[in-house]
């Protein structure tokens, strides 16, 4: 078949290297527009279209893909069908019955969980054991359209948001090469999604992944894992914000000793910081938290215990 593929962040990279190597002709590949990034702000290509350009494809950008003079070139390119893994903006009508065999997309959740933006986070946030991978049939509604097959992943206990989907974009590149294929040959059909078992995941925004220390511990450690990378979990210390790494529950040899704060045994309040001999513990609603590496504003990451060390944290001082 002769495809237009449409995506744009690293996570989609595995199944446009995958459909190159296929037997399916890729023709061209839709994408989003360049966008500001780092510190100067300065307009950056995104890794799909810096990646397309490198394959020598034509890269389509349009502002919105409804535009006359994209879904002209998307016609006139006469795609088969078109993949689509993140590729960030709604398909109109129009565009999705241009491909005579539709637009395939895949999703990173066993549909029909964790619909919309943000699976991945979503999935470790509801402390999910197993989640995975769809190829299902692009339609109007969100992540609604009828599936073509699926692959599981186990998400691990240390799994954080990036690492989770990195296996997910693997193993949904063969899935995806394998869903045009069976497409093609005539013998994969979709199956409706089931009734039951929709759950949706919005984006997560800065937001969202601020820590509430009142919470439990292993809520706190959810959110951490879940917001790693992106957006960043955060707390406020001291009038500013203090980015966080993944945290884990303690266990009882983190709390055998007070390190440098002599502050033995005694419980720790929500969001109170003790250092101790194995590194820097934080009080929660439940059991406390580890921390790993933390950002102060505008520095880069660092172990918490040298961050401590540096701040020392008083026993009234709290993150909040």
């Amino acid at each position: 078949m002769r495809l237009i593929f449409a995506g744009t962040p690293a996570a989609a990279l595995p199944s446009l290297e995958a459909l190159l190597a296929s037997r399916h002709p890729v023709v061209a590949v839709v994408t989003r527009p360049d966008a500001p990034a780092g510190r100067g702000r300065r307009r950056t290509a995104n890794p799909v279209a810096t990646r397309a350009h490198e394959a020598g494809l034509e890269v389509l950008t349009p502002d919105r893909p409804s535009e006359p003079a994209f879904l002209a070139r998307l016609a006139a390119l006469a795609p088969d069908c078109c993949p689509v893994v993140g590729y960030g903006a709604l398909l109109p009508p129009a565009a999705l019955a241009v491909p005579p065999a539709g637009w395939v997309n895949l999703h990173f959740s066993l549909l029909p969980a964790w619909r919309g933006a943000a699976p991945v986070q979503h999935a470790i946030l509801a402390g999910d054991e197993v989640t995975g991978a769809s190829t299902f049939h692009l339609e109007a509604g969100l992540d609604t359209g009828p599936v073509f097959g699926v692959v599981t992943e186990e998400i691990r206990r240390t799994d954080t948001a990036g690492s989770l989907l990195a296996r997910l974009a693997e193993a949904g590149a063969g899935l995806l090469v394998a869903t045009l294929d069976g497409i093609a040959a005539g013998s994969l059909h979709p199956v409706p999604q089931a009734a039951a078992g929709v759950s949706v995941a919005p984006k997560l925004t800065p937001f969202d992944v601020r820590v509430e220390w009142s919470a439990p511990g292993l809520r706190v450690e959810r959110l951490t894992r879940a917001a790693t990378p992106d957006p960043g979990p955060w707390t406020a210390f001291r009038g500013g914000r203090l980015g966080l790494g993944p945290v884990r529950l303690a266990d009882a040899g983190d709390t055998e000793d007070a390190g440098d704060t002599g502050a033995g045994d005694e419980p720790l309040p929500p969001g109170q910081v003790r250092l101790v001999r194995r590194g820097v513990l934080v009080g929660t609603g439940s059991t406390p938290v580890r921390l790993g590496e933390v950002r102060p504003e505008g520095r880069r990451s660092m172990p918490a215990d040298a961050w401590a060390r540096g701040a020392r944290p008083g026993r009234a001082e709290r993150f909040t």
